[in-house]
């Protein structure tokens, strides 16, 4: 069964990183086919049901968050904080780059990497042309700041760890959430060793309101308007009301955001004909990775009720040195940045996470800590670096990088932001010393 079972890993990951067919297909058909290679016959519909039901509420909370933090963005929730940081930078390319670090690190509470992207660049890359500052300085805090975001309960590396794992995203989320806020404070630091740089090699340049440029006015950024969007404080309050409420787990999270959208939309948008248009705005993000997890349920089913898990961890136990055994949720936090570079997040998620975390079980060590650990190299460092990640591709587009530059400039960084909240899980006790 542990052959089995590795073997089925193994074509799993060489189907999607070799991009033979899509994540979806994969999940649905590749474990049928070693299923009843196995043996296991009118079994397997029952294993795959159990699967699906586990990762319905995960389905449930990334589908809605999507819908709603997409509704935020559509009505400018961020909008005025963007306008008046960049006001305050004021031509000064430290206050700029530092600007940007802030900006990144509220925006990517959206939890779409390609969205945070967008906005934040689209927003900044005028500014950063017209004082001559470096495109490559932009990406790479861009990179950084919605790498350590990603870990945040609605995002995909959590969510994906949720379904691997079996877990509620309360019990991988709340305690590495100091370690988040290190590794955002890390990021607004390495932001200001860039911003002196790039004060040290352009200086400080005012800019006027009518001032232009090759690739737009910048007038149009410097002018936002002061008014506050339509609503504003009403969706502040809201979105402040759902993450506190999350991390406190009033309610349980996915019935969370089912009624904070409900309320959203209705506040915002009282014509019905509006609301179906704002749903539809979105759907397709929605529909997409609402998709993958459901038919990721198949094949973690199937992992599970087969026992091909248990055999796979079995086997991997009898490799790892006692001594090291203990201390598998550090190396995991240490080598998953790098094995970033190597594994699309599916196939370290869906396909290395289980085996670890079985592993680690074998040694005492509880599997959540072993998902915690994942995400602190994984799920944020890696992010922003991988070229199996397709919207790193989107950043890299917009400033218009090579993605090996951006890598080189950032990879020591971003492995810093690795190191400084794995020490700071370890010191609060998120994963064990």
């Amino acid at each position: 069964m542990a052959i089995l079972g590795f073997l089925m890993i193994g074509t799993f990951l060489y189907l999607v990183m070799s991009k033979r067919v899509s994540v979806l297909i994969a999940f649905a058909l590749v474990p049928i086919i070693f299923a009843l290679i196995g043996g296991f016959g009118l079994e397997i519909g029952k294993m795959m049901l159990d699967g699906i039901a586990k990762v319905t509420p995960t389905g449930i909370m990334i589908g809605f968050s999507i819908l709603y933090f997409g509704l935020m963005i559509d009505r400018g929730l961020f909008d005025p904080m963007i306008s008046r940081l960049i006001r305050f930078a004021n031509g000064d390319p430290l206050k700029i780059v530092m600007a940007t670090a802030i900006i990144t690190l509220v925006v990517a509470l959206d939890g779409d990497g390609s969205a945070t992207f967008m906005i934040t660049v689209t927003a900044l890359l005028p500014i950063y042309k017209r004082l001559g500052m470096s495109s490559l300085t932009l990406a790479g805090v861009v990179a950084l700041g919605a790498g350590v975001m990603n870990i945040i309960p609605w995002g995909g590396p959590l969510a994906r760890a949720m379904v691997s794992l079996g877990a509620e995203s309360t019990e991988l989320f709340n305690p590495i959430i100091p370690a988040m806020l290190a590794g955002a404070v890390w990021v607004v630091f390495v932001s200001y060793i860039f911003g002196m740089r790039e004060r040290k090699r352009i200086g400080i340049i005012k800019v006027n309101k009518g001032d232009s440029m090759e690739s737009g006015e910048i007038a149009a950024t410097l002018e936002m308007s002061s008014s506050l969007p339509k609503l504003y404080w009403f969706n502040l309050i809201l979105t402040i009301s759902l993450i506190v409420a999350l991390i406190m787990e009033i309610i349980p999270v996915p019935v969370l955001f089912i009624v904070a959208f409900a309320i959203a939309l209705l506040v915002n948008f009282p014509d019905v004909k509006k609301q179906q248009e704002q749903i539809a705005s979105h759907a397709q993000s929605m529909v997409m990775v609402c998709t993958t997890i459901f038919a990721a349920g198949i094949f973690t089913g199937i992992l599970s009720g087969t026992k091909m898990i248990d055999a796979m961890a079995v086997s991997m136990v009898s490799a790892i040195p006692d001594w090291l055994g203990g201390h598998l949720p550090i190396l995991v936090a240490v080598v998953s940045m790098p094995l970033s570079l190597i594994f699309s997040p599916d196939a370290f998620y869906y396909g290395l996470l289980p085996v670890l975390s079985e592993a680690g079980t074998a040694f005492g060590v509880d599997p959540i800590e072993i998902g915690r650990a994942a995400l602190l190299g994984n799920g944020t460092t890696g992010f922003p670096l991988s070229p199996l990640n397709p919207s790193v591709f989107v950043l890299i587009g917009l400033c218009k990088v090579d993605l090996g530059d951006l890598q080189k400039k950032i990879f020591f960084w971003a492995f810093g932001s690795t190191i400084v909240m794995t020490i700071v899980a370890l010191l609060t006790g998120a994963i064990p010393l």
